[in-house]
């Protein structure tokens, strides 16, 4: 059976996921087999999506092993021996922190799996699957990427170990880990595979990382070494030391060589890819996605994860926030780049043609939904700031703060044809939005773009915490929360903000635990969700809750540990719940501020 559709660009399909797949097409072997943890989405909301798609369109023939039995080399084989390589990511999220919750208790959801069902993949998925390819054909490339590869690609801290780990390109055995956003790596891959290097030999591409022995490195002027890998794992002073300099050269103009020593062997990290710009963006969202969950899912119920993104718009990409709990900034870069408003108004118009589209456009944003912008006008020329961020502690003073881009691109969307309502649900960096001196858009969002209630994350109200955090001070989103409310009111809307807040972050005592809960208490934002601090590899965040450190002043940072005061950091973000009276009570007669019983539990 193969499924067609009409769509843009005319008749496509799904990408095989059989060897009768294949035949119908005409093909007698792939060149990628490309294996993913999550279930087969094709939509480019979806890492497999795009690099599959783009090497299509590259010419590339590409074969889709989605959520394979990993317990034997079988289904590795299922499309014969690839004539290029195989492709692996573990899917759109880190398999560790998909199967675990920060509690480390096993999850019992899914969303990236048909019917939302657990244990279709492994434990630390890129690993298994590189070694399972490895054993099918033993000289066919093998080359990983994704999130997890990409935020593994060093020794790293690992929480669910709670051990540093080395380089994820050693333990999976692959040839070659792409980082970052692959496209173009990928192709440069495929052409140099093509042309018949061996992938041994293909060390100079930008935004991949190789294993190379030591004496066969050629060195270069501006290459930066390391600690070694056995002293990181042993000394958190050499592990910050080595996290400022991975952070710092993460960048495409400045950024360079990196090695990090095993012994005699070094793992070499080449500079980062440049950022895709915006005509290249453009036509990447413009391949022939078929915008939905293979259709062998629908007897499971589909892919719970399609539901939030099926009819959201993807605008941007990068993120110049620097959020320390983040990893867009080890993964994408701080480099914004956007797409035009052709392209998204094309994208807009093709959702209203999809099955099950009711005229709503779930989301047109980013990882920060209002950047469309490089921060400043230095960047292209001289690269991101290296000492310095663009928000934090307080808007540099070359910062570009500019809506008018959005707002415009908005209105276009909303004008599409078939359209009632376009929606923001990715995050809005409030403090960015304060210093573009223009309030219009302001305006727009409040007017046209709110579902009732705005979500925002201001994550605490302590000023010690937010230093660590490097988000804004907690003055900030008060005044932002104060002209939201002003405008809705103007407006004649009831519309709310549901704030987020993170308990435990590195920084975060009981004291300032108490302070956020008395914050709460004054202002009436009391959150439906909390979110305990999850140290995932590649943030700042987690290099101080490993280290106890900042990396980059040598300041020693508070990391709460032990399980009783996570869970009463935790019970005063909702002090409120009858059940969290006791660990409420416990924290205070801890912290030595029984006054505050009444305050809080009265």
């Amino acid at each position: 059976m193969i499924f067609e559709v009409n769509g843009k660009g005319g008749r496509h399909m799904f990408l095989p996921v059989t060897m009768k797949d294949m035949k119908n097409r005409g093909w007698d072997e792939a060149d990628f087999v490309l294996v993913t943890g999550d279930a087969y989405v094709d939509h480019p909301s979806f890492g497999t999506a795009i690099i599959s798609r783009y090497l299509e369109a590259n010419g590339y023939r590409v074969a889709i092993l989605a959520q394979p039995n990993w317990k034997n080399a079988d289904d590795f084989k299922r499309f014969g021996k690839p004539r290029l390589g195989f492709l692996i990511n573990s899917g759109n999220v880190d398999s560790m922190v998909n199967h675990y919750s920060v509690t480390k208790n096993k999850r019992k959801r899914d969303v990236y799996s048909p019917g939302g069902k657990t244990g279709n993949r492994p434990d630390r998925a890129v690993v298994v699957y590189s070694n399972r390819a490895r054993e099918a054909y033993k000289d066919v490339p093998v080359i990983i990427g994704g999130l997890e590869a990409s935020l593994r690609r060093l020794g790293h801290y690992d929480y669910w170990d709670n051990k540093v780990r080395r380089s994820i390109l050693l333990d999976s055995k692959a040839d070659i880990l792409m980082y970052g956003m692959g496209e173009r790596a990928v192709l440069e891959i495929a052409e140099a595979l093509d042309s018949g290097l061996a992938a041994r030999d293909i060390t100079w591409i930008k935004g991949t990382c190789v294993r190379m022995k030591k004496g066969d490195i050629i060195s270069q002027e501006d290459d930066v070494i390391l600690p070694e890998f056995d002293k990181i794992s042993t000394d958190k002073d050499a592990y910050c030391e080595s996290f400022a300099l991975q952070y710092r050269s993460n960048d495409a103009v400045t950024g360079t060589r990196m090695i990090e020593p095993y012994g005699d062997v070094c793992i070499v990290q080449n500079p980062p890819q440049p950022p895709l710009e915006r005509h290249e963006l453009d036509h990447l969202y413009s391949l022939p996605y078929m915008r939905d969950y293979h259709y062998s899912y629908e007897n499971e119920g589909g892919v719970p994860a399609i539901e939030e993104i099926k009819f959201s718009i993807t605008a941007n990409r990068g993120c110049f926030g620097g959020c320390a709990f983040c990893a867009i900034t080890y993964h994408q870069g701080r480099e914004v780049r956007s797409r035009s408003k052709a392209s998204i108004v094309d994208e807009a118009k093709l959702m209203t043609e999809l099955d099950g589209f009711k005229g709503y456009i779930h989301d047109v944003g980013g990882p920060t939904a209002n950047f469309r912008h490089p921060s400043c006008a230095k960047q292209k020329e001289h690269g991101m700031c290296q000492h310095k961020d663009c928000l934090f502690p307080e808007p540099c003073s070359q910062l570009k703060a500019d809506h008018r881009e959005y707002i415009d691109v908005l209105k276009a969307v909303r004008k599409v044809p078939g359209i009632k309502k376009v929606f923001i649900r990715s995050g809005i960096r409030y403090d960015y939005l304060l210093a573009d001196k223009d309030r219009t858009f302001l305006h727009e969002l409040c007017a046209h773009h709110v579902s009732g209630i705005l979500k925002v994350a201001p994550e605490h109200a302590s000023p010690r915490v937010l230093k660590n955090m490097r988000k804004p001070a907690v003055e900030v989103f008060d005044r932002f929360s104060d002209k939201y409310k002003a405008v809705n009111k103007k407006l004649n809307k009831k519309q709310y903000m549901v704030p987020y807040f993170i308990s435990s972050h590195p920084g975060s005592t009981l004291d300032d635990a108490i302070e956020l809960a008395l914050y709460m208490k004054k202002t009436g934002f009391i959150p439906d969700q909390v979110q305990d601090f999850y140290p995932t590899p590649g943030t700042l965040a987690t290099c101080m809750y490993h280290t106890e450190k900042d990396p980059f002043t040598g300041r020693k940072v508070y990391v709460a540990k032990d399980h009783e005061e996570k869970k009463m950091q935790r019970a005063l973000m909702h002090f409120h719940k009858k059940e969290n009276r006791g660990l409420v009570k416990a924290a205070l007669r801890k912290a030595g501020r029984e006054d505050l019983m009444e305050v809080l539990l009265r």
